[in-house]
């Protein structure tokens, strides 16, 4: 009897070789038990057999030690993929001692064998590390925002838009590895670039580690976290105050309250921001917290050189108190 060869023919064998064991046990349960461990022996080989043959074009954690590259389809120039990885190598201005990891960066699952060869695996990591480079940043630059402020710019600043915008700027998009059946299209869609701006962070993180990948990130996103800052800081002046201060006039702004009126039940506080040897034009509140923010506010408009959204003249005052 001639066999088949590759896993099917390995199966034929098992069987044909063991078939008389199961005729020649009598008790039941043995026969289940012998017939359970032949199936495990034959998975465990069929398994073994079936990987080498269908991931031979996946990354070095699937093929072992004597592998570490990854294979493209067919219709993936070599020299063009080169020429990328070179390209993206100057942008992002960092040398890979392992190039197979911005190989497996810049492949879309279009211009890769299967998906465990592409960047999808990657771009999980690179989310993750973006989250924490960004929430590190976040929590030491600005200790003055409660949590809910950071988880706002956060999101904001690690979303895909924001990973999608800052990608096209650097150029990522024109280092993607494709099929050729996706560049038909005029442009990628933004998924598709912010996701490889995940995963290229994920390989510099993995081939170069914690340093190598933190300062980057802070000198690519400091545009997307000043816009998101600024929003955020539109209805949290005291906020954007203290941020301004302490980096343009190493200070911290303090809050005095310049004057109290009304009865207990409808008080209205005059307060002013200081920074320095600086008082600024005081703004009136129903409450000292409405009174500090307005006061803020007044503050900014100033060293802004704009007008007052909150005068604390005679008209002022007098409006304040009848709204309070």
């Amino acid at each position: 009897m001639i066999l088949a060869g590759g896993p099917v023919g390995r199966y034929a064998a098992i069987t044909v070789a063991h078939r008389w064991l199961g005729r020649s046990i009598g008790s039941p349960i043995h026969r289940r038990v012998t017939k359970s461990t032949l199936w495990e022996m034959l998975s465990q080989r069929l398994f073994l057999s079936l990987s080498n043959e269908i991931h031979v074009n996946s990354p070095d954690q699937l093929l072992g030690p004597e592998s570490t590259s990854v294979h493209l389809i067919d219709d993936v120039d070599a020299g063009d993929q080169d020429a990328k990885i070179r390209r993206c190598q100057d942008i992002i201005d960092y040398q890979f001692s392992d190039e197979t990891l911005l190989r497996a960066a810049l492949t879309h699952a279009s211009g890769a064998s299967n998906r465990l060869a592409s960047n999808e695996r990657l771009e999980f990591l690179g989310d993750a590390v973006l989250g924490l480079m960004v929430c590190e940043w976040l929590f030491e630059e600005y200790p003055e925002y409660n949590e809910g402020d950071l988880t706002k710019i956060k999101s904001a600043v690690v979303s895909r838009r924001s990973c999608g915008r800052v990608a096209c700027r650097l150029g990522l998009d024109r280092c993607l590895i494709v099929g050729r059946g996706v560049t038909r299209n005029r442009s990628y869609p933004r998924s598709l670039v912010s996701d490889v701006f995940e995963s290229v962070i994920a390989a510099i993180y993995l081939d170069g580690g914690r340093d190598a990948i933190r300062d980057r990130i802070r000198d690519w996103l400091q545009d997307e976290v000043d816009a998101a800052v600024e929003s955020q800081g539109a209805s949290n002046y005291k906020s954007s105050l203290q941020q301004h201060a302490q980096r343009d006039l190493a200070n911290t702004p303090v809050y005095q309250l310049v004057r109290e009126t009304g009865p207990d039940h409808r008080k209205a506080f005059l307060i002013a921001a200081v920074i320095g040897d600086q008082s600024f034009t005081p703004a009136w509140g129903n409450n000292k917290k409405d009174a500090e923010q307005r006061a803020a506010a007044n503050a900014l408009a100033e060293l802004r050189e704009e007008p007052l959204p909150y005068p604390s003249g005679a008209a002022g005052e007098s409006s304040a108190e009848t709204s309070a």
